[in-house]
């Protein structure tokens, strides 16, 4: 059993190798085709709606009205994503099993074609777990879906004999009190686990932080000596000094995306890196799956002022707005804006939100098609509870916390969310934790 157990890890460590080597997401870096690309993927395999603005609200106030109701809000995933289309020819990964699929590998060195494979078999049958939610596979998927890079175990431990790192203290802080109500995670995931896996990401962060301060500061003074002495290879616009500058980028690439400096550790990462931790079957594979999440998926998530989160809260009011208008104002007339009740299932991807084997059941979703559709299912949450929330005086006792989450019931309405989103606004949703 256990040279099975091998056999398929090597197999998957494999593929995830050949796909992160052999194809290279960086010409998906333009903003508008991003946003295309990760809207139009979802697009494939849901029904196309009435695009009259009239009928579309009115059909989502009629389809609202009780959760009983709430599954006929989009045609079920797995019969959209079986429908099958006159211009697009079948794979040859789609013949396969998810199981096979990343036994295998790609068929015919076909890299493209089986990551979508991979993604419409993850929304049509899910990733095959028992009733904890464990999977032998799932970590392995969300490494490939996340184009993470292998990572040799003395690497990661190498981080965790370096000691304490400057954040240690707010991790200890943090640690005790993540998940504490989850039966399941607490006898899975130990808190030293937990307290060195963040250790060393904090480790990690801390190292590209000083580098960019170094860097800097080089590059300052190099500006003063070209002053000075009127170097032309000195100067920072000069062929030399962009290829330094280009050679830190590559080496730091990831670490911190956007406006702002990469921050090492922020209250609220000790539950976002919770079920890594639960579905890794070790832990330098849930630390290279969380750092590669933190640093390419969300980083604004984690910086200092954590800006991510909030322009997250906005868009989580904004979509409201378009998805249930009666609903939205009903919610502003309370005063009840999203970064009241929102905040935690923005930062954490709903894993705030029990129970943790639907977490992890709605992360396949997120990280098949993009983390920012977060966002869209918070706001399906609020749709569900559409009814109870417009007959209660008192919202904020509902929204104080989410009832239980249901990953099918939520990924069905995102999917009919998403279908009324203008394509201005999607952008913000795609880009609005870089």
């Amino acid at each position: 059993m256990f040279n099975v157990q091998c056999s398929i890890h090597s197999a998957v460590q494999e593929l995830s190798s050949s796909i992160i080597r052999s194809f290279d997401w960086s010409s998906f870096n333009q903003p508008s085709l991003i946003s295309q690309q990760h809207k139009q993927a979802l697009q494939k395999v849901i029904p196309p709606v009435q695009k009259d603005a009239t009928q579309s609200t009115t059909t989502t106030r009629s389809r609202a009205r009780s959760n009983s109701d709430v599954t006929n809000m989009a045609q079920n995933p797995t019969s959209a994503a079986r429908r099958p289309t006159s211009n697009r020819k079948l794979t040859a990964s789609e013949s396969m099993s998810l199981d096979r699929l990343l036994r295998d590998g790609p068929p015919d060195g076909d890299i493209i074609g089986s990551l979508e494979s991979m993604r419409l078999k993850i929304l049509d049958q899910g990733v095959k777990s028992d009733s904890d939610g464990m999977s032998s596979l799932r970590i392995y998927i969300w490494l490939i879906l996340l184009n993470a890079p292998t990572l040799e175990t003395d690497a990661y431990l190498s981080l965790i004999h370096r000691g304490a790192s400057p954040a240690y203290s707010k991790i200890r802080n943090d640690t005790f009190r993540t998940l504490a109500t989850d039966p399941l995670f607490r006898r899975r995931v130990s808190e030293a686990s937990l307290i060195r896996l963040l250790n060393a990401v904090a480790w990690k962060l801390h190292d590209v932080k000083e580098a960019r301060a170094e860097f800097r500061n080089l590059q300052n003074r190099q500006i003063m000596e070209a002053a000075i002495h009127g170097s032309p290879e000195r100067n920072p616009h000069s062929p030399s000094m962009r290829y330094r500058a280009r050679a830190l980028t590559l080496t730091t690439e990831g670490s911190d995306v956007g406006a702002g400096e990469p921050g090492t550790y922020v209250q609220g990462m000790n539950v976002l890196a919770a079920p890594f931790l639960y579905a890794a079957r070790s832990e330098s594979e849930a630390f290279m799956a969380f750092h590669r999440f933190i640093t390419t998926e969300v980083p604004g998530y984690v910086r200092g002022a954590m800006d991510g989160v909030h322009k997250g809260l906005a868009l989580v009011d904004k979509v409201l707005a378009i998805v249930d208008p009666k609903l939205s104002l009903y919610l502003i007339g309370k005063g009840m804006s999203a970064e009241i009740y929102a905040f935690p299932s923005v930062l954490t991807l709903c894993a705030c939100t029990p129970p943790l084997p639907e977490v992890l059941r709605l992360w396949d979703f997120l990280f098949a098609y993009g983390a920012h559709l977060n966002i869209l299912c918070i706001v399906a949450q609020l749709v569900i509870l559409r009814n109870s929330i417009l007959s209660s005086p008192s919202p904020t006792k509902i929204l104080r916390s989410f009832p239980p989450l249901q990953a099918d019931t939520i990924k069905e309405v995102t999917l009919t969310i998403i279908t009324k989103i203008p394509d201005d606004v999607y952008a913000e949703i795609v880009f609005h934790a870089k």
